[in-house]
């Protein structure tokens, strides 16, 4: 029986030196579930695999798209799943590792088939959201989507934005479309969750951020300063040295609030990730513990 192992955990706790050493164990490629590491212009900010560590081991979907394309959780699923017919015809393990929620479930879960949003209407929802704010549209989706409303992250402009994008599209309300209905994959899923104390990986995201600054956050985030807007740029690092590009705080401040932001996002991604039951959860650290489990587990899986 084929089997794909995913690695998950927070941002900054360490996976990236376990899946290349599994990657290696096995002889397999890597598939990368980082939503913002699939766009070139961003490998700082993102911390996407260095070329050195793709040179050690091939990895798919990081770099392979532009801050300007739309891409989604959705279109992910389909692009992983035609990746994995091709994979499992060369071997019987599949590893794909990242920290986006939402691309990993897209993936082990499947994710609702929800209508791809055109140009005109996404054009038209982001100058409504510049020129009327993100209250307006939160109160508009109440009024259209009351169901999606009650759940929906209303300080996230992103999600607000694409629930009315999909209503006014449609004519239907984004609630819909929404299934939740678990899709059967023809493998097996293995998951390897990583975690570590609380201070130990705060402190690790804290001298991560301070390495990007060093490494040319600054100077990559003014590269793409003029195209701000972009849902791809939304995102911790870059919202942060804008408002610093911009004079509303300082570099000081602007780095504070990287650590600060990330640290907030790495507790949310773990509340997510508790939630899973299938999770075995392992110290980063302990490579040789982990590999062993994943031999052992994939011997009895396929007997």
């Amino acid at each position: 029986m084929k089997t794909l192992v995913v690695v998950l955990g927070p941002t900054g706790v360490g996976k990236t030196e376990l899946c290349l050493q599994i990657a290696e164990h096995y002889g397999i490629p890597i598939i990368n579930a980082d939503s913002r590491q699939i766009f070139a212009e961003l490998p700082i900010g993102t911390a996407a695999p260095t070329l050195e560590q793709q040179r050690r081991v091939f990895h798919y979907f990081v770099g392979n798209h532009h801050i300007q394309d739309y891409y989604s959780a959705s279109m992910y699923e389909q692009d992983t799943m035609i990746l994995l017919e091709k994979l499992f015809q060369k071997s019987d393990i599949a590893l794909l590792t990242g920290g986006s929620m939402m691309y990993i479930d897209a993936v082990c879960k499947g994710i609702d088939d929800i209508p791809t949003v055109d140009e005109e209407t996404r054009a038209t929802m982001k100058r409504r959201l510049e020129e009327e704010g993100l209250e307006a549209l939160v109160e508009e989706l109440k009024e259209v989507d009351p169901e999606h409303w009650k759940v929906v992250d209303r300080k996230n402009p992103r999600r607000v934005v694409h629930a009315l994008e999909i209503c006014s599209m449609t004519g239907k309300t984004y609630t819909s479309f929404r299934k939740n209905k678990i899709k059967k994959r023809p493998f097996n899923i293995i998951k390897i969750g990583l975690n570590r104390d609380r201070e130990e990986l705060y402190n690790r995201i804290n001298q991560r951020v301070l390495d990007m600054i060093g490494n040319g956050l600054e100077a990559e985030a003014r590269k793409v300063f003029p195209l701000k807007g972009l849902n791809s740029l939304n995102t911790v690092g870059y919202k942060e040295m804008f408002s610093y590009f911009e004079s509303k705080i300082d570099k000081a401040e602007a780095i504070r609030q990287i650590q600060s932001n990330s640290r907030r996002y790495m507790r949310k991604q773990l509340t997510w990730f508790k939630h899973d039951e299938e999770i075995q959860w392992f110290h980063p650290d302990n490579i040789k513990e982990i590999i062993n489990y994943l031999d052992t587990t994939l011997q009895i899986t396929n007997k």
